[in-house]
């Protein structure tokens, strides 16, 4: 639907054509996202800490149980997962340099070689006749504009790189708050612990999925309710699990 200045209403996530806007937007550059970090250390966290409680529970053993095995695993857990995504991202920035180095070197010893591969790169998108010359001849004739060009249309990597730290960090953070909702209750002493454990997690579950639609095609009901119920079938099984080994201990 128009608005009253004739502009469609936009999606959540979606920028705007409005000419200043567009100018704004795009000398600013391109923002880099930590949310998939947020995401990936959250459901973890939560599916594992719950995993945790679950198969506790499922063993009958004490709630001071419970509480050891949880905050174990929150931090030791969530530092794994943040060292493994720093060294992941970290390795993401080292082939991009390692890359950028070769495609440095290229342009200054073998110009006409990579001219070619600008020229044969943009063949394959339509360009022909002058058109194609005049393409090769405007970026080829900025050494930078030339190298960023050929690490993006050759090799397929981003120009905006994310911080290893960061990456880290939010997902060390996402996975500590919501690895430490399923253990709220039992800290409190609240009645009925366990099924209050799993309403909360089933609700973190479902805020993780809710965030998820931000750049997914779905609305966030879905995502919702699909990262819940693969986070409480996570937990079923555990559960399931510990009842059996304390069957089999007993």
């Amino acid at each position: 639907m128009a608005s009253e200045h004739g502009h469609r209403e936009r999606a959540p996530g979606e920028h705007g054509h409005d000419r200043d806007e567009i100018r704004r937007r795009l000398n600013s550059g391109p923002r880099v996202s930590y949310l998939r970090d947020w995401v990936y250390g959250g459901i973890d966290g939560a599916v594992t800490t719950f995993a945790i409680v679950a198969g506790v529970v499922g063993a009958d053993l004490s709630t001071r149980v419970i509480l050891i095995l949880g905050a174990a695993n929150l931090f030791a857990d969530g530092f794994s997962m943040a060292a493994a995504n720093y060294s992941s991202t970290r390795t993401e920035i080292d082939e991009y340099a390692h890359i950028r180095d070769m495609e440095e070197r290229h342009v200054d010893r073998f110009p006409d070689g990579e001219r070619e591969e600008v020229r044969q790169l943009f063949a394959a998108k339509g360009f022909r006749g002058d058109d194609l010359e005049r393409v090769v001849e405007v970026i080829t004739s900025d050494r930078k504009r030339w190298i960023e060009t050929m690490m993006a249309e050759e090799h397929g990597l981003p120009l905006v790189r994310r911080s290893a730290w960061k990456s880290a960090l939010s997902t060390f953070a996402a996975f500590l708050i919501c690895g430490s909702v399923p253990l709220i209750p039992f800290l409190l002493g609240a009645p009925a612990t366990f099924w209050l454990s799993t309403i909360l997690t089933g609700m973190t579950f479902f805020a993780i999925g809710s965030i998820r639609s931000v750049w997914a095609p779905k609305p966030f009901w879905m995502t919702g309710i699909e990262t819940t119920t693969i986070g409480l079938v996570a937990a079923g099984v555990a559960y399931g699990v510990g009842h059996v080994l304390a069957g089999i201990a007993a």
